[in-house]
């Protein structure tokens, strides 16, 4: 039997049959959302996709883009569940605005990551770069808008042109930055964050007319679950991964924390520039991250919250946690999830509601305390892992890879004696990015146009590959492998 229901959230691009099975359990439409996520090769690869660092790279079980997205979604439920069944002014103002069902937050965190590339951030930002540099792609490339890209257009259930043909409600739901790039204006990420391309647009503001009391470029209750419960999610399990790996070191953690709130007083009389020219003395970053949040975030942030975060940080993290370095003995597991698990009930039980959020906020955000909690607790790495030399050097061989890879692809398809013979799923992202690009009209020559379209399918191949495909794929094309038939399976 056809769809019929005329809720706007569960109305699909194509209506369609659901089969038997679908019907005889009940299961509403946002479940079968869900599944067709979970069955996508799309998602399936994240396990081979780097979170921070990769598992090559530490030499241990690390998070990848699939345990991530398994974690987020975990949370985002059980926050979704709570506001759905709560009968409150908090509980009105979510149900007005479209509600918090907890499959569609379920199915937005399956999805929310798929987008990435190979070799996490780093990948993204080459890929960003090359895009605009080597093919004029002035929108470039962005993770989340290729997230979108792939459920509304590149991933494919069991019909042409639809994607996988999503409900309005989850569709809305990935959109974290729901604007073209440069569209979100400085207090919204500015010209680098943003949720869709122009060539699908138009499928994105047809999901968001689904929800006519959300302003324009403003999340949707459920999406904002999503993206609050992201934060959670990552401010936690990288610290899981390093403490285990060894990497965070507590003694110099320890001065950092300690010396910044020693020496507050006088941090708070240097200036910006001072401060960032010698960041490896003690205190100085911390001093940093909080008027960093002052300058962007002074709709929530507070000298006596961070403080405060600092504090708790300091005593349960580096002081507690860390003080006993992690051996892999049953007591260490415990004292981990003990830990992992406490933070994670208290942030999920932080959460407030708003019907006028700032443009910088959700509907659903953190409250004051909690936010400046997970600002401390990604501090953490995002300072003494992220800026590491060792790391660097690594990310910088990585990005060459991917640098190679487009050049390598783009001259193969230029080729005009042997184009033909190019991976077939390349051809037919170029194909489907030529009809995008024709559908989107523009005073473009047919030349210009093609060398656009061709570009974005070269991204889109390139961006769908896991971390070991791109690697394997690197030494094919350099002529510097003889695992012919291995590496090169699945092109």
């Amino acid at each position: 039997m056809p769809q019929t229901t005329e809720d706007p959230r569960q109305l699909r691009r194509v209506p369609e049959t659901l089969n038997a099975f679908q019907l005889t359990e009940g299961h509403p439409h946002f479940r079968v959302d869900v599944e067709r996520l979970r069955f996508s090769p799309y998602y399936s690869r994240l396990s081979a996709v780097t979170q921070v660092i990769s598992q090559t790279g530490a030499g241990l079980a690390v998070h990848n883009r699939l345990t991530h997205s398994i974690k987020v979604a975990a949370i985002a439920r059980a926050i979704a569940s709570q506001l759905s069944t709560r009968t409150d002014e908090a509980g009105r103002i979510v149900e007005e605005l479209g509600g918090a069902h907890p499959v569609v937050v379920q199915a937005a965190a399956a999805a929310h990551d798929l987008g990435h590339p190979p070799f996490g951030h780093l990948g993204e930002q080459t890929l960003d770069r090359v895009a605009r540099s080597r093919f004029g792609l002035t929108e470039g490339f962005e993770g989340n808008a290729q997230t979108f890209r792939i459920i509304t257009r590149l991933d494919e259930h069991d019909r042409p042109g639809v994607g996988l043909n999503l409900t309005a409600a989850v569709r809305s739901a990935v959109l974290k930055y729901p604007w073209r790039r440069g569209e979100g204006g400085p207090s919204r990420g500015g010209a680098s964050k943003f949720n869709f391309y122009a060539i699908d647009e138009s499928d994105a503001r047809e999901a968001l007319s689904a929800y006519p009391l959300i302003e324009r470029g403003q999340q949707t209750v459920e999406c904002s679950i999503m993206d609050i419960s992201d934060d959670i999610a990552y401010s936690l399990h990288d610290l899981d991964d390093f403490y285990r790996a060894g990497l965070l070191n507590a003694a110099t953690l320890s001065a950092e924390f300690r010396n910044w709130h020693r020496d507050l007083a006088h941090l708070r009389t240097l200036d910006d520039d001072v401060l960032m020219t010698d960041t490896r003395t003690p205190g100085h970053s911390l001093e940093l991250l909080w008027r960093r949040l002052q300058s962007k975030d002074a709709w929530i942030a507070d000298a006596d919250a961070f403080g405060e975060a600092v504090a708790r940080v300091k005593a349960e993290v580096i002081d507690g946690l860390l003080a006993e370095p992690f051996d892999g003995s049953l007591a260490s597991e415990r004292a981990l999830a003990g830990f992992t698990t406490a933070w994670i009930s208290r942030l999920q039980s932080s959460v407030e509601v708003r019907r006028h959020p700032d443009t910088r906020s959700g509907h659903v955000n953190l409250d004051r305390r909690a936010w400046h909690e997970v600002a401390v607790l990604k501090f953490l790495h995002e300072r003494f892992i992220l800026e590491r030399p060792d790391l660097t050097v690594y990310q910088r061989g990585q990005a060459s890879v991917l640098e190679r890879l487009v050049d390598g692809f783009a001259d193969w398809l230029d080729d005009p004696r042997d184009a033909r013979r190019a991976p077939r799923r390349l051809i037919d992202l170029v194909e489907l990015a030529t009809d995008d690009h024709r559908r989107l009209g523009g005073a473009w020559s047919n030349a210009d146009r093609d060398r656009l379209a061709r570009g974005r399918g070269i991204i889109d191949y390139v961006a769908s590959l896991t971390d070991a495909q791109a690697g394997s794929l690197d030494a094919l094309l350099a002529g510097q492998t003889e695992r012919l038939w291995e590496a090169g399976q699945g092109l």
